[in-house]
């Protein structure tokens, strides 16, 4: 496998080429950013955390049958995926008033919603990721009327299984960002990441923060955070 062909370096990941043109290899970094990059910072260990988070979370979303890039894990902070191009579309859906959703509606942090909120926003981090609709999504040409319906439905079959089973764990899915993309036949499929980067989890009982709100909100035990996240999922207390 050719390991030394960077194809993109992002704000927590760099995927390079191998030697199938169909497959590319992701590495986790360390590094950690918020407010589209204006936040800066370096958390040791969140990068081994969250590439085997996203890989659990690839499995077992792939055993309820969601299509997704994930084909296996390489080592501590790397996992072979299939190489797709990602539309520049993100996915939120939401569970609860947090975040950007909070303070633009006026709504109190927390509270629950009757059904799940899905919202798009443009991938382009000069423009801040603006909050967009299907009628942009369509003016700017960002995906087909099919994808758009492909992954709002995708979006809600993952809000449903993983609601179920972070509750198992005693957490709460509050909301949660998605990307797709689409691979060499066309296909449209989940793919980025799930971690406590890209969803907002908080304890069942006490309402802790366990995601990536500690390093935007400087509350400090990020590392363990995402630790205790992993090893709700079953994982090895060490890592």
């Amino acid at each position: 496998m050719n390991r030394e062909a960077l194809l993109y370096e992002g704000k927590a990941k760099k995927i390079f080429s191998t030697e199938d043109p169909d497959q590319v290899r992701v590495e986790y970094k360390d590094d950690a950013t918020a407010f589209n990059g204006e936040k800066k910072g370096h958390i040791a260990g969140k990068g081994e955390l969250n590439n085997r988070i996203s890989a659990f979370f690839f499995e077992y979303l792939g055993g309820k049958g969601v299509r997704h890039h994930f084909l296996r894990t390489l080592s501590p902070r790397e996992q072979l995926v299939k190489h797709v191009t990602i539309l520049p579309v993100e996915v939120v859906v939401r569970n609860r008033a947090a975040g950007s959703l909070a303070s633009r509606l006026g709504l109190e942090e927390g509270r629950e919603f009757s059904r799940p909120v899905v919202e798009f926003y443009l991938k382009d981090d000069k423009l801040g990721d603006p909050l967009i609709n299907e009628d942009h999504i369509a003016l700017l040409q960002l995906a087909t009327e099919e994808q758009v319906t492909g992954m709002r439905e995708a979006a809600l079959q993952v809000n449903q299984h993983l609601s179920v089973l972070m509750a198992e764990k005693e957490i709460i899915l509050v909301d949660f960002k998605l990307e797709f993309g689409v691979d060499s036949q066309g296909e449209l499929l989940l793919a980025d990441e799930i971690s406590p980067d890209t969803c907002r989890f908080w304890d069942r009982q006490t309402y802790e923060k366990l995601d990536k709100d500690r390093f935007r909100r400087d509350l400090g035990h990020v590392e363990d955070a995402y630790r205790e996240i992993w090893h709700r999922l079953g994982g090895e207390a060490h890592v």
